[in-house]
């Protein structure tokens, strides 16, 4: 009944988002959603034309543009440098005229752009002053105290002597050198690579396309669906595919052993707290446990706790810089990765491990029983169930821990509120005052995993008469869990949501197999109980659940994932054969419109959104130095854009 009732609601669930996300996909025009992601594609096709000639070729619809990724890595390297470069001319500048805080205003971006500088400099310095400040600017140096800073430049052989120069001409000198290397670097032909990004006419030729096999030969030609054009990882774009592979298996590869290495550290761990074990190492420490009761209680309850909840909040940001490194196309494949990928951890490491093998403090024992336990398939159940009920307290202490301890921190933001002193203390230029306001980015791959966690905790230790504080305290971890998750996306940190709702499907079957470990552990709870016949009589259910997850993936999987024909809104230009063509490189942000995601370069958000499949590196403007007592509105950033071409 419980089963049933589950796969009720999780459907009704499931039918209800693809209900939302299918009426409002169906009535977009963006271009997200009427292009594909074209790779492997040979070398006789790495041009536009060949590849609008292909596509139009199978009769599927129309194409508006294409972008042929090329090999950009050079550019790239350009603009990171002059983001340096820029950094260290602004702080030239607030050392020679002084520091001063930005005030937090709405209509402010931290990419300001004073008055236009000449792309010439000279060294004089009243002339420096004129390229890069107003008359009332000019005023202000003029009668400022301060030295103009220098910076030390070696030279000669070995690069054994220096001399020391006038920083802001130094800087300056650079950043207009810089410029022209990009102007020219922009003009340039790059070598194309294998992928390239088709935007069709339509949306339903799109959705067409990404579900058709378009060349007989395998790894040749696969049509996917693509990104937001923001949400591009450029870099990833340049490499070939068998490079991406290995960087995929080899990532896999060490976030699998790294799974298993902690789980190798919590065993040795694990066996100092048995008293037995502990004994032998440390007498003494034993003795003196024995003789205090709530020491004892302490080092064996909540020492593993908080041990293993320090652990499960750590090990995550690994996980994200490692699937950063992978080599995923677009920023919500990664934060998909990172999910899935800490889910594996914190199941593996604070379940499997402490239910599956007992725990490390009874590892040995459990050893011993366990070929007799796996001569007879049926007692596997009788296994865990003897097992859960021995691990109750811990689970109580876990999840109080995670709802009641841990829960205010995250409400706190307890990492930015430390950072925040620290930040403040060292920023020295308008850029790092402004940045100080920038609120955090809210991760799913840090939140769901644990999440899931918990619930399948809950869930599974239900059957238990005497665990029934498990699931009053899971109660409340979720009651307080939602009120801080929903204060943090609606009004205190930033979330991106371009992923149109994969990680659903994500979820639904992490909750499934959460399911088939209640339905075993149910099973062994009515073997514990002598009641063989009505435990027989649930192993079909754990089969009916094994067949119903293949069933999901087949049937409500690929409407989380494309968008059905019969959804897409005809009446509305570009759903149907008309297409709006947008012109605009970029635009401001609005609404809920997928293609506008924001740009950041160097860790920092612009306030300008990407409406077309092109390498920022391109098209970007080149902003001159943030000043001291300079800002510059939304409507002042985009005019400059304008000015620049884009």
């Amino acid at each position: 009944m419980f089963s049933g009732l589950a796969v009720y609601l999780l459907l009704q669930e499931t039918n209800r988002i693809i209900s939302i996300r299918q009426k409002y996909l169906g009535s977009q025009t963006s271009t997200t959603d009427r292009t594909i992601r074209l790779s492997g594609i040979p070398p006789e096709m790495g041009s536009e034309e060949k590849i609008r000639e292909f596509v139009e070729g199978l009769q599927i619809g129309k194409i508006e543009s294409v972008t042929l990724c090329r090999d950009w890595r050079e550019l790239d390297h350009l603009i990171d440098e002059r983001l340096d470069i820029l950094y260290r001319l602004e702080r030239a500048w607030t050392k020679h005229l002084g520091s001063e805080q930005v005030k937090s205003n709405m209509n402010s971006l931290p990419f300001a752009v004073p008055q236009p500088r000449s792309s010439s400099l000279i060294s004089d310095g009243d002339s420096e002053r004129i390229q890069l400040l107003s008359e009332s600017g000019r005023a202000h140096v003029s009668n400022y105290a301060s030295k103009r800073p220098t910076v030390r430049i070696w030279y000669g052989p070995f690069k054994l002597r220096y001399k020391n120069i006038d920083a802001i001409d130094y800087y300056e000198e650079k950043l207009r050198i810089i410029d022209e290397n990009i102007h020219a670097a922009r003009e340039k032909e790059y070598r194309p690579t294998e992928l390239a990004f088709v935007t069709m006419e339509s949306i339903a030729a799109s959705q067409m396309v990404v579900q058709t096999i378009l060349d007989p030969h395998p790894m040749r030609l696969l049509a996917r669906l693509a990104p937001a054009p923001a949400d591009v990882v450029w870099k990833n774009t340049y490499l070939p595919r068998s490079r991406r592979m290995m960087q995929s298996w080899f990532i896999t590869g060490v976030i699998g052993f790294l799974t298993v290495f902690w789980s190798a550290l919590l065993v040795p761990f694990a066996y100092l707290l048995d008293l037995e074990t502990l004994h032998k190492v440390f007498p003494q420490l034993a003795d003196m446990l024995l003789r205090h009761a709530v020491l004892k209680s302490l080092v064996q309850t909540s020492l593993p706790t908080l041990v293993l909840s320090l652990l499960n909040v750590s090990v995550p940001y690994l996980y994200n810089w490692l699937s950063n490194h992978q080599g995923m196309m677009s920023r919500a494949d990664v934060e998909l990765s990172v999910i899935s990928k800490n889910f594996f951890f914190s199941f593996f490491n604070l379940f499997l491990v402490f239910t599956v093998f007992g725990t490390a403090t009874t590892f040995i024992g459990f050893l011993g029983k366990l070929r007799g336990v796996f001569k007879d398939a049926s007692t596997i159940a009788l296994a865990l169930a003897q097992t859960l009920e021995g691990f109750a307290p811990f689970y109580i202490n876990l999840i109080i821990l995670q709802g009641v301890g841990l829960f205010p921190f995250r409400l706190l933001e307890l990492g930015s509120v430390v950072l925040y002193p620290i930040n403040f203390l060292t920023a020295t230029t308008p850029r790092d005052y402004a940045e100080l306001s920038t609120p955090p980015t809210f991760s799913y791959g840090y939140s769901i995993p644990q999440t899931i966690l918990i619930l399948i905790i809950c869930v599974v230790y239900s059957v238990f008469p005497s665990s029934w504080l498990i699931c009053l305290f899971g109660l409340v971890y979720f009651t307080v869990g939602r009120f801080i998750y929903k204060y943090q996306l609606l009004y205190a940190m930033n979330h991106h949501p371009h992923s149109t709702g994969r990680a659903w499907p994500m979820i639904c079957n992490r909750v499934l197999v959460g399911m088939m470990f209640f339905q075993l552990a149910m099973i062994g709870v009515l073997s514990l109980r002598k009641a063989i016949t009505w435990s027989l009589l649930l192993v079909p259910l754990l089969g009916a659940t094994v067949w119903f997850s293949y069933f999901f993936a087949r049937s409500y999987e690929p409407l989380m994932k494309f968008i059905a024909l019969k959804s897409i809104d005809r009446d509305r230009p570009g759903s149907g054969d008309i297409s709006p063509s947008p012109s605009a490189t970029f635009s401001p942000p609005s609404g809920l419109d997928r293609d506008v995601l924001s740009i950041r370069f160097g860790g920092q958000e612009l306030g300008l959104r990407l409406k077309k499949y092109v390498n920022p590196s391109l098209v970007v403007p080149l902003h001159d130095v943030w000043l001291p007592g300079h800002t510059v509105t939304r409507d002042t950033q985009n005019h400059g854009s304008l000015n620049n071409g884009v």
